[in-house]
């Protein structure tokens, strides 16, 4: 992934800036090293938690580097496709995919009342991710198209705030049903 640099990307969300991190060193295996810390999913490059997402699919349970590959490939054919840097591409799908507000289940007596509250910027990151790699995942189910094409589609899509991603689909879901829980 040497190809793309790390230092002109930006996050145009502040409330994402601080959990979205860009180091420009991408170690395939530092997420042990910070799973002591409370919040050390935020020192663990992006790319690299989009590539942990990636693997809780049962075609690449556990199989970083084939995963890995699949996501060299999409990441080549963003590049290809939209002549933008498919880091900033990824960003901007995270930032596009990334709800504001869900629901819970409040139990009052016996009676279970949904309320719509705010999501933490954490969170945010989490669903966007896990929601763009389960989207490629789903597209690429039964397909002729090979993961990597489907995974870029998805990041070109969520990028572009259309309403043929997945990822940008569960979140207006996501958020029409909160608003209506208010």
């Amino acid at each position: 992934m040497g190809a793309y640099t790390f230092n002109d990307v930006q996050v145009h969300d502040e409330g994402l800036s601080k959990y979205i991190n860009l180091s420009a060193n991408l170690n395939l295996h530092s997420g042990g090293r910070f799973s002591s810390y409370s919040a050390g999913k935020r020192n663990v490059n992006t790319v690299e938690r989009l590539l942990n997402k990636l693997m809780r699919t049962e075609k690449w349970n556990g199989k970083k580097y084939s995963a890995y590959r699949a996501l060299r490939e999409a990441f080549e054919i963003v590049a290809q496709k939209t002549k933008q840097n498919p880091i900033q591409v990824l960003i901007d799908a995270i930032e596009n995919a990334a709800p504001r507000e869900e629901v819970t289940r409040l139990k009052y007596g016996g009676i279970a009342v949904p309320k719509a509250v705010d999501v933490s910027p954490a969170r945010r990151v989490d669903v966007a991710l896990r929601n763009i790699s389960i989207g490629a995942t789903n597209a690429s189910f039964k397909s002729k198209k090979p993961f990597s094409s489907c995974l870029a589609d998805e990041i070109i899509n969520a990028s572009r705030n259309e309403a043929s991603s997945f990822a940008v689909n569960k979140k207006e879901e996501t958020e029409r049903i909160a608003a209506s829980a208010r």
